[in-house]
């Protein structure tokens, strides 16, 4: 599938588009095919579970972009959306986000969600005038955990048992860029 409007993420194929809500159905597969690995650290895992929560959730994003409040993009594979990166909150007045991700079992490894990450910092650091990016991750996720470190992001401290998750609270680990900080790793 051609997408339009995408970045290249390599010479692996590995490609990052827009995730629009027409994409409801194959969202949903995707997640299917990582539902339990997506879920170990994630509320969306349990949050998409059929064809009207994925619309719905994207959706959400789509009204997130249109109000310059967050972003969503997948990340594809040799044609197959294997996971997605996102703003999950932006303020563009204040220079604040968070940025975060998710990966099927399938293209863990490969280095998508460092590369991704890389140009989504770089748009809302050179575009839109972000200041400070923050990672949240849950203390025991370590794959989340060295993105942040690849990234040359600081760790700024643990939110103990911050995040209720499946039944259990986890520590939530804070890491952020400053915009002066990227741009002199860049």
């Amino acid at each position: 599938m051609k997408q339009l409007f995408a970045v290249e993420l390599g010479d692996d194929g590995a490609l990052l588009a827009a995730l629009e809500p027409w994409r409801a159905e194959e969202f949903l597969a995707h997640m299917e095919r990582g539902r339990e690995h997506i879920g170990r650290y994630t509320g969306l895992a349990d949050v998409v579970t059929d064809l009207e929560s994925a619309r719905s959730y994207l959706v959400s994003y789509a009204d997130k972009a249109a109000t310059d409040t967050g972003r969503l993009y997948g990340i594809w594979l040799d044609g197959l959306l294997v996971g997605g990166v996102l703003f999950r909150t932006m303020d563009v007045g204040g220079g604040l986000a968070e940025a975060g991700c998710w990966l099927e079992p399938a293209a863990v490894g490969k280095g998508l969600v460092t590369r991704a990450v890389r140009v989504i910092i770089d748009w809302a650091v050179e575009e839109r005038g972000i200041h400070r990016v923050e990672w949240w991750a849950a203390a025991d996720n370590t794959a989340s955990l060295a993105v942040a470190r690849r990234l040359g992001m600081s760790r700024d401290g643990v939110l103990r048992e911050h995040y209720l998750h499946r039944g259990r609270r986890l520590d939530m680990e804070i890491w952020s860029v400053l915009a002066p900080e990227w741009r002199a790793t860049r």
